[in-house]
């Protein structure tokens, strides 16, 4: 009897380390598909407002903007300073997020379901502003808190990851997720860094980083969204960085983002 429960629980073992690994699978394709939409979105503002801001006209009347998507289709709208009309529309596909498919310069009022997303966008950074204590915001200077508003079914999540003019740095840290219900108020928000983690693209005598990498303490055990969409905008699309890696003191393991490949190997420390 005993030598039947010995081979049944030895037989059981490789099938939990098997669920093991479809399970973590499963986690890094989900951080894969949101740190995709997530670069969607920053890297449609970047290109945006770069386009925005060279046109005179659009330039002075700017007030806010906005960007949303519908499945493969990522739209770009600025509006006038008083909220009221849309001045300016870019329309851009997954495909090239570099160049605009269509540009609408006709000034109009603003639809209601974008005007709604507007409102709920000030509801939120109003919130945040007004309770930065809550949340532990502290931005140093030269690194600039991003908002990446995304609607979803039951309501919106905001990102705020960072931003930076100073070259040759990854803005690693600082980033948070504050989900939303339909009204803007918020029932739910993390903090996936403790702090900034500016991280240098070049070594102290300007020899040339090949990687990078940061750890993660247990409030974070997996590699974020906010870690690739950052790595991705600044690191390799700026300077050619092709992966990254985060050290999980929670998990005991290295996860290696490659932007080449967009994909996320693990192994054990």
């Amino acid at each position: 009897m005993n030598k039947i429960i010995y081979i049944l629980i030895l037989g059981i073992l490789p099938i939990s380390a098997f669920s093991q690994e479809i399970s973590n699978k499963i986690i890094l394709d989900s951080i894969i598909k949101e740190a995709d939409l997530l670069y969607n979105y920053e890297k449609i503002t970047w290109n945006s407002t770069d386009l925005a801001y060279s046109n005179k006209r659009i330039k002075e009347n700017i007030g806010t903007y906005i960007v949303y998507h519908s499945n493969d289709t990522l739209f770009a709208v600025f509006a006038d300073k008083e909220y009221k009309n849309q001045i300016a529309k870019y329309t851009f596909t997954k495909k090239n997020l570099k160049v605009p498919c269509s540009e609408d310069f006709e000034i109009k009022p603003i639809p209601e379901k974008i005007s709604k997303i507007f409102e709920i966008k000030n509801v939120i950074l109003n919130n945040l502003n007004s309770n930065s204590e809550k949340y532990s915001f502290s931005f140093q200077k030269g690194f600039n808190p991003n908002p990446v508003l995304i609607p979803e079914v039951n309501g919106f999540k905001l990102y705020i990851i960072i931003g930076t003019p100073n070259s040759n740095v990854i803005p690693f840290g600082n980033d948070y997720l504050f989900k939303t219900d339909k009204r803007g108020n918020i029932i739910y928000w993390r903090k996936f860094h403790k702090t900034l983690i500016a991280t240098q693209t070049k070594g102290p005598n300007n020899e040339v980083v090949v990687s990078a990498i940061h750890s993660h303490l247990k409030m974070t055990p997996y590699i974020s969204a906010t870690d690739i969409c950052t790595f991705r905008l600044y690191g390799f699309d700026l300077f050619g960085i092709e992966e990254f890696i985060v050290t999980s003191t929670a998990l005991n393991k290295l996860f290696i983002y490659n932007a080449k490949q967009n994909s996320i190997t693990e192994t054990d420390l």
